[in-house]
């Protein structure tokens, strides 16, 4: 026998598979505000910080391959002094490689803004903006070579896997944007750590931060991957979403919890929600001819890094909580300091400059941390003929500037010569702690249960630099 069902003109067959799909709709959107059958919360969803923060949100400028301090933002007179004379003092126990005798800096040190705060020739945009720099010349890590190093200031360990600093900000904050991922790295290294430098690591996967291209490639060719879909209308992208949705949150009901599994789950609903909003985040073209020409975007050297840098002040503007920029990998320079390191300069120091501009200018600045820096400092002593600095992990520099940071000020400094931090010592496991308590986190309480134990991004250490704050 055979049975046969007339609609009524009035109910197609679209219209009942929408109306179906809206039931699977309102259990993905359930599941978002956290009252879905599993109890699952919305991991991204926003979080009261423990104390006021100072910012918000943080921009880290990651300059890979480990800028030479003592020629840019430590300048040491002595050197210039007993240039080519050996180094009196002794050098570390153990060495990435053999150096020579003192080398001095190629570039002169001036003033910069009313502070007077020195900085490099090599680096007279950012000069300018001087009195926003919150200098720490005393920065110092455990580990000589790139992965170690890059891995440490990523993570805070240079030897076991830990979520990176951009997860764990994610997790203890949220995201202040639904549509887009609160932790966003843009041109990231693929070497010398590669994803274990943006890896959620044991947290949760919604906190791994979601890569725009990779350094092998230009930052106007990099795209989110998939992010449109020119083949199937919205509509019906959501009512296929919604059936693989309710097959998975099924399977998650029956296995109980799987990290993996909730991770797709989220980053499925992420992925269409991010559709709205990402793409045209991305283009660039309604931007003034006069902001394109601040940050150097359509010139030469300065095109592919100032991409970088309005893109960062772009996502920064919708909410998103850690966006990285990654300089790769340009600033080894064990040979060819002078070609190299002036090479380097050129590319960032417009785009960095018209970064804390655009965005002094647009009141963000005052809730954003920029932070600037390199896994390592270089050595004080020569490699290769004498153009060439070794790894020196003892003591480099870094800058932050607006979120809270002390502007115009230098915190920290090294000895006579840039070979080691010597006043207010500042280790990685500390700055890290300084940027959580800036954006409100207190690094102690910062926990995720794992095998057994609480882990935090600073591990058993860390102290918060006060002199930083502003």
């Amino acid at each position: 026998m055979t049975f046969c069902h007339q609609f009524s003109p009035a109910f197609t067959r679209r219209d009942m598979l929408k109306t179906s799909a809206n039931g699977f709709g309102l259990m993905a959107l359930a599941s978002l505000l956290g009252s879905s059958a599993s109890g699952a919360e919305n991991p991204l969803a926003v979080r009261t910080p423990h104390f006021k923060a100072k910012a918000k949100r943080v921009i880290f400028l990651f300059m890979h391959g480990g800028p030479s301090q003592v020629d840019t933002f430590d300048f040491k007179p002595e050197l210039k002094k007993r240039d080519g004379q050996p180094f009196p003092g002794q050098k570390p126990r153990v060495q990435f490689a053999a150096t020579g005798n003192l080398l001095a800096s190629p570039w002169e040190f001036k003033p910069g803004g009313k502070s007077g705060t020195l900085v490099s020739d090599l680096f007279p945009h950012v000069r300018d903006r001087a009195d926003d720099l919150c200098v720490i010349k005393s920065i110092h890590a455990d580990n000589s070579a790139h992965g170690g190093a890059l891995l440490q200031l990523h993570t805070g360990s240079d030897t076991f896997v830990r979520p990176s600093i951009g997860s764990w900000l994610t997790y203890g904050l949220g995201s202040e944007n639904q549509n887009l991922p609160g932790f966003i790295t843009i041109n990231p290294t693929l070497s010398h750590g590669g994803v274990g430098n943006w890896s959620s690591a044991f947290l949760p996967a919604a906190y791994q931060g979601t890569p725009i291209g990779h350094s092998g490639i230009k930052c106007k060719d990099a795209k989110l991957r998939d992010i449109t879909n020119d083949s199937m209308p919205a509509d019906l992208q959501r009512m296929q979403l919604d059936l693989v949705q309710k097959m998975n949150a099924k399977h998650l009901q029956g296995s109980g919890p799987d990290q993996a599994l909730e991770g797709r789950i989220n980053s499925y609903e992420l992925a269409y929600r991010m559709q709205t909003e990402a793409p045209s985040l991305m283009d660039i073209k309604d931007e003034s001819k006069e902001t394109l020409a601040l940050y150097g975007i359509d010139e030469e050297p300065t095109d592919n890094f100032g991409r970088q840098c309005l893109l960062a002040r772009r996502f920064a503007e919708k909410g998103v909580r850690f966006i990285q920029c990654s300089h790769s990998y340009k600033w080894d320079q064990h040979d060819n300091l002078k070609k190299g390191h002036e090479t380097n300069a050129r590319e960032v120091d417009k785009p960095i400059a018209g970064l804390l501009a655009d965005l002094k200018r647009r009141g963000l600045l005052e809730d954003t941390l920029v932070w600037w820096g390199g896994e390592f400092g270089r050595t004080p002593t020569a490699q290769g003929n004498r153009d060439g600095r070794d790894h020196n992990p003892h003591a480099f520099s870094m800058w932050m500037a607006g979120g809270g940071a002390k502007g115009g000020t230098s915190v920290g400094s090294t000895d006579d010569f840039g070979y080691f931090a010597t006043e207010n010592k500042v280790h990685l496991h500390d700055l890290h702690a300084t940027i959580l308590h800036l954006m409100g986190m207190d690094h102690e309480k910062l926990t995720y249960k794992h095998a057994g134990r609480d882990f935090r991004l600073t591990d058993v250490a860390g102290r918060v630099v006060r002199e930083v704050l502003a």
